[in-house]
């Protein structure tokens, strides 16, 4: 139910706009405030879906009440009423951030359009917020563990803003999954998401694809070719195992986080940039520097923010809803009913060395699924999960 306040110190006038809108739509839920001070109070102690208000208004007028509602609910549409006198006044609310304005008197047709815009604005902006805090199922992270729910409370802190963030941890831990969330919660959602597997990738090659090259740079540059970074445009590059990288593409990554620019190989041109940076490494990075192996600048360039990932053996309590989140995608890939595992089975699982992580665990719960019968029993595990 579309919950609307009036803001208006004309009786009359709040007796014309209630009577419409009850007509318009009687399952709207009008309130109202005679005054701007009174109107500000509900606005800061209640959710509206709508707010109308006057313009000229004893004890707080109706820009100032504009002003402190952005404040302290900017998501709420303000429409403002106004007066034949309050044109130019009108025109400079809208600058500050009101939906509309209409005159008085409120043209029936006008107040219904803009007040059925409003709303339909107002449901966008919320649908918005809950698809944010959405991430797609491909990447969930399962688990209730302290330091899980610790991480998924950094994210939300940090994913809206545009903050680089490290992350570390050993291989299997769910690097790539953190990665993916911090991008599908961030206001760069909307644009594309590119993964760079820097230890995949030759280190003559790393330059090229990361930063493109132009025809005739190389030897098997038949043709000008974008970069991952240009690639990811209005988006996040995420730079996954940095701590393989070559010290000449560390100092070009290092350029383009300073700048915001990157060249082509072959190219002396200047191409703008505008991405977020997320990278990982399963290396100690600080030893790495000790060693000459990778950039002291660079680190601190990246790790804006830290976000160190447990490994499977610091978090053993999330092996059961691991098991049974697997157990769930294994029977749905196959194309066959699910198969429980007994308490003891789970238990077994709980008391392995993981030195895999969260990798390894997937493989084996997938191998005993596939070997067992209708429930993966102790002996199962003793049988087919061998180390």
């Amino acid at each position: 139910m579309p919950k609307i306040l009036i803001i208006e110190d004309e009786a009359a006038i709040r007796r014309v706009l209630v009577k419409i809108l009850s007509e318009e739509n009687d399952t709207y839920e009008l309130h109202e405030a005679e005054d701007g001070l009174l109107g500000i109070e509900k606005i800061k102690n209640d959710d509206f879906d709508l707010v109308l208000c006057d313009i000229k208004m004893p004890k707080m007028d109706g820009v100032e009440v504009l002003e402190a509602s952005k404040i302290a609910k900017p998501e709420t549409p303000i429409v403002m009423i106004s007066g034949h006198g309050d044109l130019d006044t009108a025109v400079q609310t809208m600058r500050l951030g009101a939906f509309d304005y209409i005159s008085k008197p409120p043209d029936l047709n006008r107040l219904l359009n803009t007040v059925r815009n409003a709303l339909d604005k107002k449901d966008l902006v919320v649908q918005n917020k809950i698809l944010k805090t959405k991430v797609s199922k491909n990447y969930e992270m399962i688990g209730e563990s302290s330091a899980i729910s610790n991480i998924k409370e950094i994210i939300d802190k940090v994913a809206p803003t545009e903050a680089r963030v490290l992350i570390t941890g050993g291989n299997g831990t769910g690097k790539e999954l953190v990665a993916h969330w911090l991008h599908q919660k961030s206001d760069r959602a909307k644009g594309p998401m590119i993964e760079v597997n820097c230890a995949a990738i030759p280190s003559e090659l790393i330059e090229s694809e990361l930063f493109g090259h132009v025809k005739g740079a190389f030897t098997s540059a038949n043709k000008d070719r974008a970069g991952k970074f240009e690639t990811a445009n209005g988006g996040t590059i995420f730079l996954d195992e940095i701590g393989d990288m070559s010290l000449s593409a560390q100092a070009k990554v290092l350029r383009a986080l300073q700048e915001n620019k990157v060249q082509r190989v072959g190219s002396d041109k200047d191409i703008k940039v505008d991405v977020r940076v997320v990278a990982a490494t399963n290396k100690d990075l600080k030893k790495e520097i000790e060693e000459g192996r990778f950039r002291e600048d660079l680190y601190h360039r990246l790790a804006v923010i830290l976000i160190p990932v447990p490994s499977l053996n610091d978090r053993r309590e999330d092996i059961p809803l691991l098991i049974d989140y697997f157990s769930d995608k294994i029977a749905a890939e196959h194309g066959t009913v699910k198969k429980t595992f007994s308490g003891k089975a789970i238990s077994l699982l709980q008391d392995y060395d993981w030195t895999g992580n969260i990798r390894e665990l997937r493989n084996v719960v997938e191998r005993l699924i596939i070997l067992s019968n209708t429930e993966v029993t102790e002996s199962d595990v003793k049988l087919y999960a061998t180390k």
